[in-house]
């Protein structure tokens, strides 16, 4: 678990607000969904033969005995509210979610076991079209946060029939070497070896270097519909890679899959996966719905946007408002609630101190602004403004001339 300091919020706000806004800009609307649902939700959806299912989700009983589990990820959540709530009966949805997953993982460098996903889901499309969309928001956010350095993998498992006659190639090929598998190889071999490819162990992936590749199984229509993509991603500009063993860890992907990895992050290199997932909406109830999306890792999207960027996007006071002494608190008071009145964010120190001290603590702060009350204030209504941040002199302003002011001084309209 990993808790975020009021230091570090700036960052995630500005990342989140981003995210938000590039969202919007193709039309997906937010949907927010419980962080506890049914365990069967999740073996339904991600499959139970994968890693997430059978080491890696918290599950527990109720007290009415039955099983539920912290949400591991979202598109199952977000497919099962679309189906009870009738969003995607005869509709197209472009829909986006962010908050909370729970993997009971080994916690290493932008991996914890409570940790925040952003996703978007596009349902009721087929074509490669909104592919090619969803890629295009994932390539505007990295541009928009600044990143460098990631690069994008795609791969097309190909249809039920082909990935069939690819599996009993695979499992063939791999029989081989079965005794040369890592021990959860070994075991997947026998139930899904597609799972293999998912393998992170360096002795399995040197195996994997010659085995036979998806691409080789696909029907004329499977291709014809992944070289479409590569037309269309190539005319929107963004650039790609290929890669054969790329296959994604949860069992309801059916036929595009992709990824953007880096190698800023250590071993952790994939920072947003995603893919097409025609089957889940029928598999969890409702009609057969075509669906693609992407999730990625808001802990190692943020690292990133750090690595890249020495702006804190420190979240800071417009105004630090110093009282000279307690008596003059009262009044510290009522201008501190005018200024919030004309949205402006203001903190009143009430510690004591000299004034030297005190603008020491308005430094600090982060405040633009400093407003000083002083005895001066009580006779003439007049209250001291000094910009902190080089944007002026100090000066002496009327306590109706105040807001107007200061406003002035941090560009914001009157």
């Amino acid at each position: 678990m990993n808790d975020l300091l009021p230091e570090q919020i700036g960052r995630w706000q500005h990342v989140e607000s981003v995210l938000r806004e590039v969202a919007g800009r193709y039309g997906y609307r937010e949907i927010r969904t419980p962080i506890v649902e049914r365990t069967e939700l999740f073996k339904r959806s991600i499959g139970e033969q994968t890693d997430i299912v059978e080491k890696e989700m918290y599950t527990f009983v109720d007290n009415n005995g039955e099983s539920l589990t912290l949400r591991p990820e979202a598109t199952a959540s977000t497919v099962r509210a679309g189906n009870e709530h009738g969003l995607l009966y005869n509709q197209t949805q472009r829909l986006w979610y962010a908050g909370p997953m729970f993997r009971h993982e080994r916690p290493q460098k932008g991996r914890y076991r409570q940790f925040h996903q952003f996703g978007i889901e596009a349902l009721g499309w087929s074509g490669p079209e909104i592919e090619t969309e969803v890629i295009a928001v994932g390539e505007r956010l990295w541009r928009t946060l600044g990143l460098e350095g990631l690069t994008l993998e795609i791969n097309t498992l190909g249809s039920e029939s082909g990935r069939q006659a690819f599996r009993d190639a695979l499992k063939g090929y791999l029989e081989k070497f079965k005794d040369d598998l890592d021990p959860d190889s070994q075991r997947r071999l026998e139930k899904n070896p597609l799972r293999i490819l998912d393998s992170k162990v360096a002795s399995t992936r040197a195996i994997l270097e010659e085995a036979p590749t998806l691409y080789s199984f696909l029907g004329q229509e499977e291709q014809e519909h992944f070289e479409r993509l590569q037309d269309l991603l190539q005319a929107a500009g963004i650039r790609y890679s290929v890669n054969p063993h790329l296959v994604r860890g949860l069992d309801y992907y059916t036929g595009f899959v992709f990824e953007w990895v880096t190698d800023m992050l250590g071993a952790q290199s994939a920072v947003c996966a995603g893919g097409r997932y025609d089957g889940l909406v029928e598999q969890l109830g409702g009609r057969a719905v075509p669906a693609a999306g992407f999730a990625c890792g808001l802990e190692r999207l943020i690292e990133l946007v750090s690595l890249g960027s020495q702006d804190a996007h420190s979240v800071a006071p417009d105004i630090f408002l110093i009282s000279m002494e307690k008596a003059l608190d009262r009044h510290g008071v009522k201008i501190a609630e005018t200024l919030r009145d004309n949205r402006l964010d203001v903190v009143f120190s009430f510690a004591a101190g000299s004034l030297k001290k005190q603008l020491k603590r308005a430094d600090a702060s982060g405040a633009a602004v400093a407003v000083i009350v002083d005895g001066e204030f009580v006779q003439s209504d007049v209250i001291t403004v000094k910009p902190l941040r080089g944007q002026g002199e100090q000066a002496s302003i009327s306590f109706g001339e105040l807001s107007p002011f200061v406003k002035k001084i941090l560009n914001i309209e009157a």
